[in-house]
């Protein structure tokens, strides 16, 4: 984000300009054609904004975490089927330090536990992808217990991407595969693309797996090892916005995006 623009965002903000075009942004965008059907957001610049304004790590996680349910309230105005964010990936699981993590975790169990004990009125069905194995157990019957509880919503799919990597999915979804092989309840010739997916994390999501818009914010123009095979044909949209800091207005651009792009799946 421009200096000069970062400087004058406050002002704009009291002044009531940012509402102003939001509402006709969103009103563009209702208008304005296909809407997505499933989003994957790629979480980043948490720690960037923490540094960039002198605030701890876990103050920047606290307001990221807020931001979720946001951007979980504009999926639902919006008619958006299924959202999925990714919030940790394996290597940031690997490499991050031990303080970092726990901040983390920590912060994820307390949301959880409030989850379960004031759920939303609005349904929402919650599932983790990922190598959930990995957590503490404390953590993974948390996790357990919320997926149970908010397993029959017929409301937005929330898929939270936790320890998660693209490649260890397609490895994990191989191995699952092989095995089925070895015991002989399928046929190496009858292995197809569609047969495959069937063994991703996502395979519950059925018809609804492939990502249909992409976007990350923070500034970073990669994929960082998100759902690899889910994003083949996703449209990709890079938000040079830091994730505490990204506002409704960020989310209907990148869907007016999405809305002007012809998508082709490789015709």
């Amino acid at each position: 984000m421009p200096s000069i623009y970062r400087a004058m965002r406050p002002l704009l903000e009291k002044m009531g300009v940012y509402k102003i075009y939001e509402k006709m942004l969103e009103k563009h965008v209702r208008q304005g054609g296909m809407m997505p059907r499933h989003v994957g957001i790629i979480l980043d610049g948490n720690r960037r904004w923490a540094r960039q304004y002198g605030l701890t790590y876990e103050k920047a996680y606290r307001i990221g975490a807020k931001k979720v349910e946001d951007v979980i309230r504009w999926c639902r105005e919006l008619g958006i089927k299924h959202l999925t964010i990714f919030v940790l990936s394996t290597e940031n699981y690997e490499n991050r330090s031990y303080e970092e993590l726990s901040t983390i975790m920590n912060l994820l169990r307390e949301y959880l536990e409030k989850l379960l004990k004031h759920p939303p009125e609005e349904g929402v069905r919650i599932k983790f992808i990922g190598d959930i194995s990995r957590l503490d157990k404390d953590l993974i019957s948390l996790i357990n217990s919320v997926e149970n509880r908010f397993s029959n919503s017929d409301g937005l799919s929330l898929n939270v991407a936790l320890v998660y990597g693209g490649k260890w999915d397609i490895v994990n979804a191989a191995r699952r595969l092989a095995y089925e092989v070895r015991e002989g309840r399928i046929r190496p010739e009858d292995i197809t693309q569609e047969v495959f997916q069937n063994y991703l994390s996502t395979s519950y999501l059925k018809d609804s797996q492939d990502l249909d818009l992409v976007l990350r914010t923070g500034g970073e123009m990669r994929i960082s090892n998100f759902l690899l095979w889910q994003m083949a044909y996703s449209e990709l949209v890079f938000i040079d916005v830091s994730w505490p800091e990204f506002r409704k207005i960020d989310f209907l651009r990148a869907i007016r995006t999405y809305q002007t792009r012809s998508r082709r799946f490789g015709a």
